[in-house]
């Protein structure tokens, strides 16, 4: 019987590309370690986000690979780890790898509960994740992660920054931790903007694979603050199906582009209704929007989510639908988007790096 080498296993894995990546893996790194035993066979794989949504693609593969080209194997194994790409190019947010902005071009559409139950679905991935609540002027996150009951923030004695509270597996900052819910936030522009940067600079993040901004709807000076304080990693629009929210997550896409920052997608929210009685599905406010708005901006749509009463309710009762009812269809339809979200930032960061790979050679 031959026996089995490393280099004979790592040509194996090197016909086996990541379907995101379009690369194979040996030559994108993830080939790790490397264990025989006889004819045993341990490989470990390390992803670029835990939420990769071809991992058990990319394990067969693997898989089939080693048994085809090395048939004297009579047990693979293929042990699945993930570090996520990314780097932080600001001094104010050091630890943080990619900062993702959720906006929409308009109120109404449920883009906080989009960005609340993303967080949350990264989170239970494994990845690590915080939320910046952006909306200055309609602070929605700490009632929907059940923590707007407190009234200021605690400092980091090592840092002398604020420490963030934690909800879910999410670290969370908020304007209306320092207000009360009755008060209105009855700020000119540059006062706004001025909170936004002191929630980046003021606050003690740690490593985080993930800051999601939750912005307010529209495109003004949150937005514009944001984009010039910060390099984001990128931005995603919510928008409905009807074709008033489309005009204006157009203009929100556009303002991106405009600035410089990539779109990642479009998340259509209240896509379509299914009656529980009868099982019928209903286009309530139209159909195809989404999917029509990035054909014809050069985008993707990330994923449709249904109209659910549950959703709103367990966002009002401070824990999203991800969370409270974790096996629910439209839970896994959440997670689906939040998983096709993380390749496309795994796909900007891969090809990010070998550019610049590219250029200092």
């Amino acid at each position: 019987m031959l026996q089995i080498t490393k280099d004979a296993v790592i040509k194996a894995l090197s016909t086996v590309n990541d379907p995101d990546l379009k690369r194979d893996l040996v030559s994108l790194n993830m080939v790790k370690e490397i264990t025989i035993d006889e004819t045993k066979i341990v490989a470990q794989v390390e992803l670029t986000t835990p939420a990769c949504p071809l991992k058990d693609v990319i394990k067969n593969d693997c898989i089939a690979a080693i048994k085809r080209d090395i048939p004297e194997a009579t047990d693979v194994e293929i042990d699945l780890t993930a570090t996520v790409t990314g780097k932080s190019k600001n001094e104010m947010l050091p630890g943080v790898k990619n900062t993702i902005a959720v906006a929409s071009g308009k109120g109404g559409v449920g883009k906080s509960t989009v960005a609340a139950n993303l967080a949350i679905a990264l989170a239970k991935e494994g990845a690590k994740v915080g939320i910046i609540d952006a909306d200055i002027y309609g602070p929605s996150m700490p009632l929907m992660f059940g923590v707007n009951n407190v009234n200021g923030l605690q400092q980091d004695p090592e840092t002398k920054k604020l420490a963030p509270l934690e909800s879910y597996g999410i670290k969370l900052i908020s304007i209306g931790f320092m207000i009360d819910d009755d008060n209105p936030v009855i700020w000119r522009g540059p006062m706004a903007s001025g909170a936004l940067k002191q929630f980046m600079s003021d606050v003690n993040w740690g490593e985080l694979d993930y800051l999601i901004y939750d912005l307010p709807p529209g495109t003004g000076d949150i937005q514009l603050t944001l984009v010039q304080t910060i390099p984001l990693t990128g931005a995603v629009i919510v928008t409905t199906p009807q074709e008033v929210a489309l005009i204006d997550a157009k203009k929100g896409l556009k303002m991106f582009e405009r600035v410089n920052v990539p779109v990642f997608g479009i998340i259509e929210n209240m896509s379509y209704f299914i009656a529980p009685d009868t099982g019928n599905k209903y286009d309530i406010f139209g159909s195809g929007g989404g999917e029509k708005l990035a054909a014809e901006l050069n985008s993707k749509l990330l994923g449709q989510i249904p109209i659910d009463p549950r959703i709103r309710e367990a966002g009002d009762g401070g824990k999203p639908i991800v969370e409270e009812l974790p096996d629910s269809e439209n839970s896994k339809i959440i997670i689906e988007i939040a998983k096709n979200l993380a390749a496309e930032i795994s796909i900007k960061n891969v090809n990010d790096n070998l550019n610049e790979v590219e250029i200092q050679l």
